[in-house]
């Protein structure tokens, strides 16, 4: 993907933003915004840094790549709560001309629905990482530049609706609880990248011949050893997130249980 598509792209997306952040009729949480803003700029470390021109030459490269996309790029996004800010920064015609009549539209609404239902955005996300590891797929990326957009567009659409249904994208709501959103995270999420980039990490033949005219990657390794230490960023950095991610599900349902407790105190003393 050229790399001032996607400069200028994330420049828009900021000001727009920002832009409604300051149309907001009541005070914005900073942290949001920064948080929004840092995300924005993981997309450009992905795809608009050298990054990318080390990815046509090595796994790991790539592997860094497709990290930042799906477990570092899109929850920062999710965080920064997108939906409102961008909605109010944009121009006043866009919003009644284009927005509202999409956003009221009975298909759009059942599509949105439907794939932010967390099977559906488990089986997108998870189906998708491993469909483009396949070496056929993975190779064709790296042949045809139109099937890395798809790719890398897959990668975080993908990746931004699994982290809705675990992250609340205000004004909605996430479409799991908390006390469910630890084995979405833990099965659907960390076990599930433990197991490909296991499989990456401990094989012994060179999986991806599109490599196979690269004599030493970007960090001076083989090609094997490259595939391997690809597969252990995917496994040790995707797992991480994955249970950090749990980790505050679990307290955040620990601390919504505690507040339902002290209801039902409440509510039996008056009784």
């Amino acid at each position: 993907m050229s790399a001032l598509i996607v400069s200028l792209a994330t420049a828009l997306a900021a000001i727009v933003y920002v832009v409604g952040v300051a149309r907001m009729r009541r005070r914005w949480p900073l942290w949001r915004t920064a948080i929004f803003l840092l995300g924005l700029a993981m997309l450009l470390v992905a795809l608009a840094s050298p990054i990318d021109t080390y990815a046509a030459v090595s796994f790991a490269a790539h592997m860094v790549q497709h990290m930042l996309l799906t477990v570092v790029a899109a929850p920062l996004l999710m965080l920064g709560a997108p939906i409102r800010p961008l909605l109010r920064g944009l121009p006043a015609w866009a919003r009644a001309a284009i927005v509202r009549p999409v956003a009221r539209a009975r298909a759009v609404r059942t599509f949105v629905h439907l794939a932010r239902h967390p099977l559906v955005a488990a089986a997108l996300f998870v189906g998708g990482l491993y469909a483009w590891h396949l070496p056929s797929l993975y190779d064709a990326t790296l042949l045809d530049a139109r099937v890395h957009v798809v790719e890398h567009a897959w990668f975080l659409g993908s990746a931004l609706l699994f982290w809705s249904v675990v992250i609340d994208p205000e004004p909605f709501r996430a479409s799991l609880g908390y006390g469910a959103r630890l084995p979405y995270l833990l099965v659907l999420g960390a076990a599930q990248n433990t197991v490909l980039g296991g499989i990456l990490s401990f094989s012994s033949r060179i999986l991806y011949t599109a490599y196979a005219g690269v004599e030493t990657t970007v960090f001076g390794t083989d090609l094997l050893t490259d595939q391997r230490v690809g597969g252990a960023i995917m496994w040790v950095a995707g797992d991480f997130v994955f249970l950090v991610a749990a980790s505050v599900a679990f307290f955040l349902w620990l601390a919504e249980e505690e507040e339902m407790q002290k209801r039902r105190e409440r509510i039996a003393s008056r009784g």
